[in-house]
């Protein structure tokens, strides 16, 4: 398998994840599986059944963050230097040419680590992959669901970490 290219902050994050997982949420649910068969009758126990569903959920969740883990190419940002160009890791300030009134900063990080409410664009994104190798200054056109989006690229940093 061909390795998935993740910052190191989001290599963190997602070992701490496994950490969280393993130690915490694994030894809870066995417990409450435990319980709930001491309540008798399996198969009318509700709790029985759903802390079952709850292990089976936290340990394919295990199971695919060693996984990820494991193909995982930690790339550190801070030794990244990309100048005004815009690479995996970079964090970019965008300015909708349209309208001209909003301003928006995405990090482009790995599949792995994306999360839009953290402002983290996967690098797979149709968005993303518009932007790579643009610079600050330029002008880059991306065919959104909603139609054509024009934006600047205002910005281009490489922040500590990722």
């Amino acid at each position: 398998m061909s390795q998935i290219p993740i910052t190191r902050a989001g290599a963190d994050r997602l070992r701490a994840e496994l950490e969280r997982l393993r130690k915490v949420e694994r030894p809870a649910v066995i417990e409450a599986i435990a319980e709930a068969r001491a309540h008798g009758d399996l198969k009318e126990n509700a709790e029985y059944h759903a802390a079952r569903e709850q292990q089976g959920f936290i340990e394919g969740r295990i199971q695919e963050l060693e996984s990820a883990l494991g193909n995982a190419r930690v790339i550190d940002v801070a030794a990244i230097h990309a100048g005004t160009k815009v690479v995996f890791g970079a964090t970019v300030t965008l300015l909708e040419e349209i309208d001209g009134a909003e301003e928006a900063t995405w990090q482009i990080v790995g599949d792995l680590e994306a999360d839009v409410k953290e402002r983290r664009l996967a690098i797979s994104a149709p968005l993303a992959r518009a932007l790579i190798g643009k610079e600050e200054g330029d002008v880059v056109e991306f065919e959104a669901p909603n139609g054509l989006r024009v934006f600047e690229i205002v910005e281009v940093a490489y922040a500590g970490g990722g």
